[in-house]
């Protein structure tokens, strides 16, 4: 039950950071601010419990895990957005799925060596 509350927090810090990063970066693709919000919380639901549950099981030193695990984020979440984005050029989408993923990577590795949170 830990794991899960663990996963419950970083998903919340997940979504904290990456919802207004992606969400800006793709505002002249869609003028609906609620549904692009929508559409980042369900690109990060997609791949985040494979992070957190899939990835640290399988046979990789901590590095490679942690390189296979936000490769897997930033390729899917691009995929997802380059998909439901209309006009969204698959290296844009990768590059805004590669900010907010590295943007929430890095934000969380603070949190957890300022405060021990997550």
């Amino acid at each position: 039950m830990d794991l899960v509350i663990a996963w419950a927090k970083a998903f919340l810090l997940t979504v904290l950071v990456e919802i207004p990063i992606a969400s800006f970066a793709l505002r002249r693709d869609d003028r609906s601010v609620s549904r692009r919000a929508v559409l980042v919380f369900f690109a990060s639901l997609a791949t985040h419990p494979a992070v957190w549950f899939i990835f640290p099981r399988l046979p990789l030193t901590y590095p490679e895990m942690i390189l296979a695990a936000e490769t897997w984020a930033v390729v899917i979440e691009g995929v997802f957005y380059a998909f439901v984005f209309r006009g969204v050029e698959p290296w844009r989408a990768a590059g805004i799925s590669l900010l907010a993923n590295g943007s929430s990577f890095g934000f969380g590795l603070l949190v957890r060596a300022y405060t021990g949170w997550v």
